[in-house]
């Protein structure tokens, strides 16, 4: 039985939002391991610097993606106007994906990549509090919901 907590509600705007045609934009797979969460988004259309990609990771876990599906490189050189009778591919235009991770997470300790076939892929370490000992060295790291 699958948890509660690894079915993030996930909230679509602009072309995710419409999701009439082409490949689902905006879906979403979470991993978790002692240390860190991965979390996978399937983002097809969209092209590195071209669609103005921006993630943001807040402490609490919350994750917004947000960009722009542009034209293909071909369309906006060709002199021709193309009338488009089918179009199963995401249509041009913004989008936003958020979600939440299962926990906190330390949003600077996080590493971003963009695979083939338009999925972003990113780790990021979840929030730790250092236990000190009485000589104020680190003894150990306990999650932030978990404490002896």
């Amino acid at each position: 039985m699958e948890s509660p907590l690894l079915k993030p509600m996930v909230t679509l705007s602009g072309t995710a939002e419409e999701g009439a045609v082409g490949p689902p934009l905006g879906l979403v797979d979470i991993g978790i391991c002692e240390s860190a969460y991965l979390f996978r988004v399937a983002l097809p259309g969209v092209r590195g610097s071209e669609s103005k990609l921006k993630c943001n990771i807040q402490l609490n876990g919350r994750v917004h993606i947000e960009g722009v599906i542009t034209e293909s490189q071909f369309m906006k050189n060709c002199s021709k106007v193309f009338e488009m009778k089918v179009q199963q591919l995401c249509p041009t235009g913004p989008f936003s994906v958020s979600f939440n991770l299962p926990g906190p997470v330390d949003p600077r300790l996080c590493s971003f990549s963009f695979k083939a076939g338009g999925i972003l892929e990113v780790v990021v370490l979840k929030f730790r509090i250092p236990h000190l000992s009485a000589e104020g060295w680190f003894e150990k790291w306990y999650d932030c919901w978990s404490f002896p």
